[in-house]
């Protein structure tokens, strides 16, 4: 009874957000990350840089770290991906002033450190991906994914503009308004597949940026798993030797 009364409730508070919302939540994109793939967190990097550093600052991660880790020369760090600051050991900061961004925004646009720990890479991969065209909303977009946003598209140059297709459905009585598809309004530099590989390196580049010694851990379990397979091999041959006289 319990288990069933928590069941009915958590349903009614889901019918409740979607009601309020006015809108059906579509199913997140899956973002496909990996660490493993340096060129990607390269690339993610680069785009991190140019297109969030103006709003959003990573101030766990400094640039140094980030040349280590991501085999990038500190010459080319230095003169590609420092906008905010001419020292490699400095974290990677906002270049506008919080006031500013407040004032602008309505809100301080977050620290993106640890926000791949916080919302998940598909969440990320999703919310890049679900930009549309919205003239009610101060900054001229919404988000598929995050309703009311603040944030605008920072990435419409790379992806362009788009409509989104809404249909009315009925859902436990109540009526909602369900994602159906994007339709282009403006194109920008890369056509989809381009866009969707844009975004997961950034992604990537995100999730790296949250837990940066998973690319220690990496390596050094690639190292383990060899040495205990070696060990095995060894172990083996040495128990064959020992038992190979009794029958």
């Amino acid at each position: 009874m319990r288990t069933l009364l928590i069941a009915i409730l958590l349903c009614c508070v889901s019918v409740a957000a979607n009601a309020e919302s006015g809108h059906g939540g579509p199913k997140m994109l899956n973002a496909n990350v990996d660490l493993g793939n340096t060129e990607s967190l390269q690339r993610g990097a680069k785009l991190f840089v140019n297109y969030c550093v103006s709003c959003h600052s990573a101030n766990y991660m400094r640039y140094g770290r980030v040349a280590a880790d991501l085999g990038i020369p500190e010459d080319v760090m230095k003169a590609n991906m420092m906008f905010t600051t001419d020292k490699i050991g400095e974290p990677m900061q906002i270049a506008m002033k919080p006031t500013d961004a407040e004032a602008w925004f309505g809100v301080t646009p977050p620290d993106l450190s640890v926000v791949a720990r916080s919302r998940g890479p598909d969440w990320l991969f999703s919310f890049l991906n679900g930009f549309y065209l919205d003239p009610a909303k101060p900054t001229g977009v919404n988000n598929i994914y995050f309703p009311s946003t603040a944030m605008p598209h920072v990435l419409a140059e790379l992806q362009g503009l788009n409509r989104a297709v809404f249909e009315t459905e009925t859902q436990h009585d109540v009526e909602v308004q369900v994602f159906k598809q994007f339709e282009s309004e403006r194109p920008g530099t890369l056509d989809d597949t381009a866009y969707r590989k844009a975004t997961r390196d950034l992604v990537n580049f995100l999730v790296y940026v949250g837990e940066p010694a998973k690319l220690v851990r990496y390596a050094l379990g690639v190292k383990v798993i060899a040495f205990l397979l070696v060990l095995w091999i060894v172990a083996y041959a040495l128990k064959r030797e020992y038992w190979k006289d009794v029958h």
